[in-house]
C-alpha cells in the first residue's frame, strides 16, 4: 500500500515564479518580503505583491508560506510586530521560523498560525524536533544534513511531527547555511539574507609553503589548481530525483527546491520533473523509473555546478573544484503564459530567439522540439531574431500547434 502523496513545495521569487511554479505543478510556494526572509536583494517581493500572491493562491486554491527565517537582531525585532500585523492579514498556510525570538513575537502576535521551523535551524535529531513541538511547531524543515536513516527514525519517533526536506538546488559549504563567511570577507549577512556567495568565487594559492598540522594529514585539503585558479568551496548542487521513493517511504511529508533568485526557467523545469516523478511513484515501478529518467535529462539542461546527493546517503558532499558551474547545454529564451491555442504565439523572449534556433517547448506534460518558422516585434514587422531585455512581447509562428503556456529554450 502507496503512502500518501507528499507535497511539492516550489520557491517563488516574485509573482511571475509563484505562477510558473504552480503551472508546472508545484502544491504550493514560499517567498517573504526582504528584510525578513533570508533573500535580501533577488527578491522582487513587497506588501502589495504579496497580497496579490496571497488572492492568487487563495484562487488557484494552493497553499503559501511567508519566510521569516532571518537570525534577528533587536533592530528587526523592533519592526516584527507591524510586519505580522500585514502577516495576519494574508492568512499564510504557515510562517517558516528560524529564530527563537521571532518564534516568540509570533506566536504573541499571531497565535492561530502554523509554524514551521527553517532549515536553518539545523535540526538534525529526535530530540530536536521534540523541543520545537513543545514551542508549537507543526513542521520542521530538516537540515541538509540529515541522512536518509535519520528522516526514517525521526518519523518513528515523532509522527505527529510534519517533516520537510530539500531535493533540489543550492548546496552550502557551511552548516545548512549558517555561515559567516560573507560577513566576515564583504560585511553582508549571510544569516540575514544579504550572502555574497564567497564560496562560489575563485581563488588562488599565494604561497607555496604547506604547514603540517599534525602527522595524521587530518586536517589537509587536496586543492586542484591550475594557472586559473581554484573554487575551492563550491559545492556541487543537489538533486535526489532518483531517491523521492525513499524519501516517501520514509515519511516526508513535504519536498521542497530551492531557488527563490532562479529563473522562471529555473522554477518550471524542476518543478514540473519532481511532479511527474512524484506522480509516477504512484502509477508503479516501471512508470517511476521512465519518470526519472526523463527527469534526469530535463534538470541535467540547466545550468547548474554537477549534481550530488548531498547528505542523504551518508556520504560528504561533492565539491566543483576546477570551475563556478557546468556549462549547459540550452538556454533560456522566452516564456508564454496565454492559455490559448495556436501555431502563433505570444511569446515574451528572455535572452535571444532566432528562426534558424534548434527550439524545444517545455508544457507541463511534454517537451517538443520545434522550429520558429517566423517572429514578429510588437510592431507585426518580421525580424530575424528577437532580444530580450527590451521587457516586450514577440509573435511567434511554430510549425506545429501549441497548447497553453510553455517554456521556450534553445540549444548553444
Amino acid at each position: 500500500m502507496k503512502v500518501k502523496k507528499p507535497e511539492l513545495l516550489a520557491p517563488a521569487g516574485n509573482l511571475a515564479k509563484m505562477n510558473t511554479a504552480f503551472t508546472f505543478g508545484a502544491d504550493a510556494v514560499y517567498f517573504g518580503i526582504p528584510n525578513f526572509s533570508l533573500r535580501v536583494r533577488i527578491n522582487q517581493f513587497d506588501e502589495k505583491s504579496i497580497l496579490e500572491a496571497a488572492k492568487y493562491c487563495r484562487k488557484k486554491r494552493k497553499k503559501f508560506y511567508i519566510t521569516l527565517n532571518i537570525y534577528a537582531h533587536n533592530e528587526h525585532l523592533k519592526k516584527l510586530p507591524k510586519h505580522l500585523k500585514f502577516v495576519k492579514e494574508i492568512a499564510p498556510d504557515a510562517i517558516i521560523i528560524s529564530d527563537p525570538g521571532v518564534l516568540q513575537v509570533v506566536k504573541k502576535e499571531l497565535p492561530d498560525t502554523p509554524i514551521h521551523i527553517s532549515t536553518q535551524a539545523n535540526v538534525t535529531n529526535v530530540e530536536a524536533v521534540k523541543f520545537w513541538q513543545a514551542q508549537g511547531a507543526e513542521r520542521i524543515i530538516l537540515a541538509r544534513e540529515v541522512t536518509l536513516k535519520e528522516v526514517r527514525e525521526i518519523k518513528k519517533e515523532v509522527p505527529g511531527m510534519e517533516l520537510e526536506c530539500f531535493v533540489h538546488g543550492a548546496m552550502c559549504m557551511s552548516y545548512s547555511g549558517r555561515c559567516i563567511l560573507s560577513k566576515w570577507m564583504t560585511n553582508r549577512s549571510a544569516n540575514l539574507g544579504d550572502c555574497s556567495q564567497p564560496c562560489r568565487w575563485k581563488y588562488k594559492t599565494v604561497s607555496k609553503r604547506i604547514e603540517v598540522v599534525d602527522d595524521k594529514d587530518r586536517f589537509n585539503i587536496k586543492i586542484e589548481e591550475d594557472q586559473h585558479g581554484t573554487y575551492l568551496f563550491n559545492s556541487y548542487d543537489m538533486c535526489l530525483i532518483e531517491h523521492v521513493a525513499e524519501l516517501i517511504e520514509a515519511g516526508i511529508d513535504s519536498v521542497k527546491i530551492e531557488g527563490r533568485a532562479k529563473s522562471v526557467f529555473y522554477v518550471g523545469v524542476v518543478s514540473r520533473a519532481y511532479r511527474k516523478v512524484i506522480n509516477a511513484y504512484y502509477e508503479g515501478e516501471n512508470e517511476y523509473q521512465k519518470e526519472i529518467e526523463l527527469a534526469k535529462k530535463e534538470l541535467y539542461k540547466l545550468a547548474n555546478r554537477g549534481y550530488g546527493k548531498g547528505f542523504l546517503l551518508g556520504e560528504d558532499p561533492d565539491h566543483l573544484f576546477n570551475d563556478s558551474a557546468v556549462a549547459a547545454s540550452w538556454e533560456f529564451a522566452g516564456i508564454c503564459e496565454d492559455q490559448e491555442s495556436s501555431n502563433m504565439r505570444r511569446v515574451f523572449i528572455h535572452n535571444r530567439l532566432r528562426t534558424e534556433d534548434e527550439i524545444e517547448i517545455i508544457t507541463p506534460n511534454e517537451v517538443i522540439s520545434v522550429k520558429a518558422l517566423n517572429i514578429k516585434n510588437n510592431k507585426k514587422e518580421e525580424i530575424d531574431s528577437a532580444h530580450g531585455g527590451k521587457n516586450e512581447f514577440f509573435l511567434v509562428e511554430f510549425n506545429k500547434e501549441i497548447k497553453g503556456p510553455f517554456l521556450l529554450r534553445v540549444k548553444i
